[in-house]
């Protein structure tokens, strides 16, 4: 099975498993303490909307892929690791609350700025440069970054985006030549930038968000007293 095949079924599997709804009363249930506080239901919507989001975005990425469009295919594929980004910075942070290196109140304000926040002032915040949110990922993961720059060149009407993208220049006669030439640059390759967006997103939702939302819990429960104490200084 090649790397299309590959991704095309990752992808049908993973939409059979996009969370349908939350329920607030089973979180309640499950620790009445830990989300009393509103941090933990953002960062689980918030790992839930990446998940679909990521799924959308990558579907269509993938479908334009198969069509032969690939400039399309890359804009959203740089979509794509943006929005992974998010969940990957939502558990960089989280994990810094646990070491008690961040302030769970500015830790509980970040995760409104993730969720909630925008660039027109459609909300009361104001949404957190996705550029300094790689940043921050690529300590993570590193070559993330990379990953971003080389697609937003194709994104963005540049030097890649407009000459190379459209014309090929014979120097010896002094002849350029127009094409589309987006496929046969990037064809061979796209899926393995879907593929690696793929890999990322299932091991901070699958594997790291998890563990990290039982120890914030437990980190909550043992530290209420605390956060009582001092929710009103920090945002």
């Amino acid at each position: 099975m090649d790397t299309a095949q590959t991704v095309e079924r990752a992808l049908a599997d993973w939409k059979g498993s996009l969370c349908q709804q939350i329920d607030v009363g089973g979180l309640f249930a499950r620790s009445p303490i830990a989300h009393k506080w509103k941090a933990p239901l953002r960062s689980l919507m918030l790992r839930e909307s990446v998940s679909w989001r990521l799924h959308d975005l990558l579907t269509q990425s993938h479908a334009l892929h198969q069509a032969g469009h690939l400039l399309g295919a890359r804009i959203l594929l740089r979509s794509s690791f943006e929005t992974v980004a998010v969940l990957i910075y939502l558990n960089q942070i989280t994990a810094k609350v646990l070491a008690g290196t961040l302030d769970f109140h500015t830790f509980s304000g970040k995760t409104s700025q993730l969720l909630l926040g925008s660039k027109d002032q459609s909300t009361k915040y104001a949404a957190i440069n996705i550029v300094t949110v790689l940043g921050h990922c690529d300590k993570r993961y590193p070559g993330i970054v990379q990953w971003y720059s080389d697609l937003s060149e194709s994104a963005h009407p540049n030097y890649e985006g407009i000459c190379v993208g459209y014309s090929k220049a014979d120097r010896e006669n002094y002849v350029t030549t127009f094409s589309n030439r987006w496929a046969k640059l990037y064809g061979g390759t796209h899926s393995d930038g879907v593929r690696a967006c793929m890999v990322l997103f299932d091991a901070e939702y699958n594997e790291v968000w998890k563990a990290q939302m039982e120890d914030l819990e437990q980190w909550i429960e043992a530290n209420d007293a605390m956060l009582e104490a001092t929710k009103g200084s920090a945002s």
